[in-house]
C-alpha cells in the first residue's frame, strides 16, 4: 500500500489506491565531456579544488542546440523499451525541469509529441534537484489512483544553459543529462513504492536561485549585462540545509514506516556533493556499500542525478529486485523529498 504525507507531516492511507512499481527505467547524457582539465582554462580553479570540494571529475555537456526534451526523448525511449509498453499506453507525462526547453509550451508537451505518446496528457514539474522525486510521487499517484495505467516520469536538464562559465563557484557543479521511468500497477506480491515524504522551505529561495528571466525580473538589457540569467548559489547555505535535511526527510519516511537505516540495501541520494551525501550517510549510520555516489562522472545534472544513480548501481551489481530503496533530495526552493520502495527490476 502507498501512502503519503501532507504539508504537515500527517501519513494518509487509501485501501483503495494500487500498488505501483517501476517498469522501466532508462538514462541519457550528451557524449561532449567538459573536464576539470578544460574548466582550468576557464576560470581560475584546479583539478584538485574541485576534487577536494565536490568530488566531481567530469560532466557531459550537450551541443548548441540541443534542448532539454531531445535528452529527454533518449531516456523515455529506453524507458518504455524496457518496460515494453509502447508510446500509446502511456496515459501520463511528468517532466521535472529546471531547464525546459521555452517557459512555454511546456518540455512535458514537446516530449510528448516527439515519442508518440498520442493518449497522454502531462505537465512540468519545477522542484529543481527534487524534480525527480517530486515528479515520481506524482506519477505513482496518477497509476495508484487507477487514473492511468502507465505514466512516463521524467527527470531531464541541461544545466550548461543557465551555468556562467565565468563564475567558479558554480561552473564547476553541473552537468547535462535525462532519466526517465515508466510506473506501471504492480500485483499484491511484487515489488513496488511503498512511502514517499516532501516538504518545501521558500525561506531558502534566495540562497539558490535564476534571479532574472520570470515576471519578477524579465529580460532586459540590464539583467543581460549583469548575468542574472545564470544560477547563483549561497554555497554554504545550501550545504548546511542540505546535509541536515537530506537526514531528516529519510529518517521521517523510515521512521513512520517501521524502518530502521540499517535495514536498507541501497540509499540513493541527489548527486550534487560528495561531502553532502557521505555527511549524510554517516548520520543515518549507513556504511559506504549502501550507498550510491556517481557525480565523478557527471556533476549535479539536478533532476537526473537519481535516476542516472539507479541506472549505475544497476549496471555495477549493486541494485538488484526486492532491494529496499531509499531515494533523497534537497533542491533549490528549498525542495526536500523522499521516496521509499522495493525495487522491481
Amino acid at each position: 500500500m502507498v501512502s503519503g504525507s501532507s504539508a504537515v507531516g500527517q501519513p494518509f492511507r487509501a485501501a483503495s489506491l494500487r500498488r505501483v512499481k517501476i517498469a522501466g527505467l532508462s538514462t541519457f547524457v550528451p557524449p561532449k565531456l567538459l573536464t576539470n582539465d578544460d574548466l582550468e582554462t576557464l576560470v581560475d580553479t584546479t583539478n584538485e579544488w574541485i576534487l577536494q570540494r565536490t568530488g566531481i571529475q567530469q560532466r557531459h555537456i550537450v551541443d548548441p542546440g540541443t534542448a532539454t526534451s531531445d535528452l529527454a526523448k533518449e531516456a523515455a525511449l529506453g524507458a518504455m523499451r524496457q518496460a515494453g509498453v509502447t508510446p500509446e499506453q502511456i496515459g501520463f507525462i511528468v517532466v521535472g525541469t529546471t531547464t525546459p526547453d521555452t517557459i512555454f509550451p511546456s518540455t512535458a508537451c514537446v516530449l510528448q509529441t516527439k515519442i508518440g505518446a498520442n493518449n497522454a496528457w502531462g505537465f512540468d514539474l519545477g522542484a529543481a534537484c527534487s524534480g525527480f522525486t517530486y515528479a515520481l510521487t506524482t506519477g505513482m499517484q496518477m497509476v495508484a489512483s487507477g487514473a492511468h495505467d502507465h505514466a512516463l516520469v521524467v527527470g531531464a536538464d541541461v544545466m550548461s544553459s543557465i551555468i556562467d562559465y565565468k563564475d567558479r563557484t558554480t561552473c564547476v557543479l553541473f552537468g547535462d543529462g535525462a532519466g526517465a521511468v515508466v510506473l506501471s500497477p504492480a500485483a499484491e506480491d511484487e515489488a513496488g513504492i511503498i512511502d514517499f515524504a516532501h516538504e518545501i522551505d521558500g525561506t531558502g529561495g534566495p540562497a539558490l536561485c535564476m534571479p532574472a528571466g520570470g515576471s519578477r525580473m524579465p529580460a532586459s538589457h540590464e539583467t543581460v549585462d549583469q548575468r542574472l540569467h545564470y544560477v547563483k548559489q549561497d554555497g554554504q547555505a545550501v550545504f548546511k540545509f542540505a546535509v541536515r535535511k537530506t537526514e531528516e526527510i529519510a529518517r521521517r519516511i523510515l521512521n513512520r514506516n517501521g524502518i530502521d537505516p540499517s535495514e536498507l540495501d541501497l540509499f540513493v541520494s541527489h548527486q550534487a556533493n560528495r561531502r553532502i551525501i557521505t555527511a549524510a550517510a554517516d548520520r543515518l549510520g549507513l556504511p559506504p556499500e549502501k550507498v550510491i555516489i556517481n557525480l565523478q562522472m557527471y556533476g549535479n545534472t539536478t533532476a537526473a542525478t537519481i535516476p542516472l544513480a539507479l541506472a549505475d548501481a544497476i549496471r555495477e551489481g549493486r541494485l538488484k529486485r526486492g532491494d529496499l530503496v531509499l531515494l533523497a533530495s534537497v533542491g533549490a526552493g528549498f525542495t526536500v523529498g523522499s521516496v521509499l520502495l522495493r525495487w522491481a527490476l
